[in-house]
């Protein structure tokens, strides 16, 4: 493998990846919440290759790429308190065996056998005192092919770090790139066990107290003497918070209420991009829209199949709240929630209506509720974390997620990637949808509750139909 970017060869961006050595809050509070399988944090990527590739090859690509990265080797260290967020520590005993497997798909190596087998890795929770990600290898699918399966924990990254991720480590060409560079030294001062690390988050909480109590004087004293918006700023931020934490105004569907998170079904479809895109382009919409715009399209046939006629899906969309100059890896992101219009019939007008939507919802002044709650969470034991997190994962029935991919073609030991299907954990949603657009190809991986839809032949058949209605309007 080779580091790669748009730009040719970075080398130096792979050991930046991930380089804070804290989870920030976001991250602590999916971390200490979870709770398998129905608050679930795993994410998993499915990558399909053209050949099977070299496995001495494939192994030391591996080895030279955690070593690369420092986050691959690192394993958590909570304090003995909730006291702040874990650290992230080297892993002495690291093993890349451990981390890196080699399966043979049995049968006819089919797509369907390849999600059944992606989707019982999935479920099965981390070793949570090693690194948190594991890949598997996985030969004899059809035409000779091969897939990579990479399930990470969320705590280590979002689907735009993933990606990030994958971009630095894979090769623009078959051929082996002699004479990579190592990992350049850390000078890192991590804390030897929990007892310095729970000394130094006390000491850091400590040190903080008197700016904290300085700026609220500060702030105070402005709103009273009126040198200062912030009052108003307050009230508005009031109505945002308002807003954004109640939960969307669409009525609950019939179809999609037995929802456990026990029983994960992987299904996914693809699209090319250029179609999606002049869909996106005829509605004055984005490329998101029109693909939100055929998730919902293919619900309302689901429900239709039913003889339930239903106007509005409560929905929870990722936005990524990522600055130009944010370090590569990691979580920024918050979610929006928002009654999705599934009852439009028409897919431009669709796509339209959710483009009005969706502008409206980034500009609200507490879209990034989650960051400011998750430190008070992150303070109390954590059976009330999962609780709250529990409570806003259900309070949405669709989850629809969008990263954009890379536009060319990359390889991982001399095969190359065809594909990259996302998978999401299923945090009291029905569905979870993401989609990465990889070389040309919108790749949609699908996790559905199987307690919520129990015929998933008939769903999928209509969420075919949702993506061919909207791939279709320029046609």
């Amino acid at each position: 493998m080779a580091v790669v970017t748009e730009n040719g060869q970075m080398w130096d961006l792979a050991a930046t990846w991930g380089a804070e050595d804290r989870m920030n809050e976001t991250e602590a509070l999916m971390w200490r919440s979870e709770n398998h399988p129905r608050l679930s944090s795993t994410i998993c990527s499915l990558l399909i290759l053209d050949r099977a590739p070299d496995w001495d090859r494939f192994m030391a690509a591996n080895e030279w790429a955690t070593e690369l990265v420092p986050r691959c080797r690192q394993r958590v260290m909570d304090p003995l308190l909730p006291v702040g967020p874990p650290a992230w520590v080297p892993d002495e005993g690291f093993q890349l065996d451990y981390h890196v497997r080699r399966t043979h798909l049995p049968g006819d190596g089919s797509m369907a056998q390849l999600l059944e087998f992606a989707q019982t890795q999935a479920l099965a929770p981390f070793d949570r005192t090693r690194p948190l990600w594991e890949g598997t290898l996985v030969e004899g699918l059809e035409g000779g092919r091969a897939a990579y399966l990479l399930k990470l924990h969320h705590s280590l990254t979002d689907g735009l770090g993933g990606i990030q991720l994958m971009s630095l480590v894979q090769s623009r060409t078959r051929e082996h790139t002699p004479d990579k560079p190592s990992a350049p030294p850390r000078d890192a001062g991590y804390p030897s066990d929990p007892w310095e690390l729970t000394a130094t988050v006390m000491g850091e909480q400590v040190r903080r107290i008197p700016g904290v109590a300085a700026r609220a004087v500060t702030g105070g004293a402005r709103m009273l003497t009126g040198r200062s918006s912030a009052l108003g700023e307050a009230v508005r931020y009031g109505s945002s918070l308002r807003r954004t934490l109640a939960a969307p105004p669409a009525r609950s569907s019939p179809l999609l209420g037995d929802r456990r998170g026990s029983t994960w079904r992987f299904q996914v479809m693809e699209c090319e991009l250029a179609d999606l895109k002049a869909a996106a382009k005829l509605a004055r919409g984005s490329l998101n829209d029109a693909y939100v715009a055929a998730l919902l399209g293919g619900l309302r046939r689901y429900h239709e199949r039913h003889g339930v006629a239903i106007d509005d899906l409560s929905t929870v969309m990722p936005v990524s709240m990522r600055k130009t100059d944010d370090p590569m890896g990691g979580n920024k992101f918050a979610g929006a929630y928002f009654a999705a219009p599934i009852g439009i019939e028409d897919p431009v007008e669709r796509i339209a209506v959710l483009r009005g939507i969706v502008l409206t919802l980034r500009v609200e002044p507490a879209l990034d509720t989650l960051s400011v709650v998750a430190p008070l969470l992150n303070r109390v034991p954590s059976k009330i974390g999962q609780i709250a997190f529990d409570l806003v994962g259900s309070a949405a029935e669709l989850s629809a997620s969008n990263v954009p991919g890379v536009p060319y073609p990359v390889y991982m030991a001399g095969a190359r990637v065809e594909r990259v299907f996302p998978f999401g954990p299923l945090p009291g949603v029905a569905v979870m949808a993401a989609m990465i657009s990889h070389n040309g190809t919108c790749c949609i991986g699908l996790n559905i509750d199987g307690d919520a839809v129990e015929d998933l032949d008939v769903f999928m058949e209509c969420m075919q139909e949702g993506l061919v209605e909207v791939t279709s309007v320029v046609a």
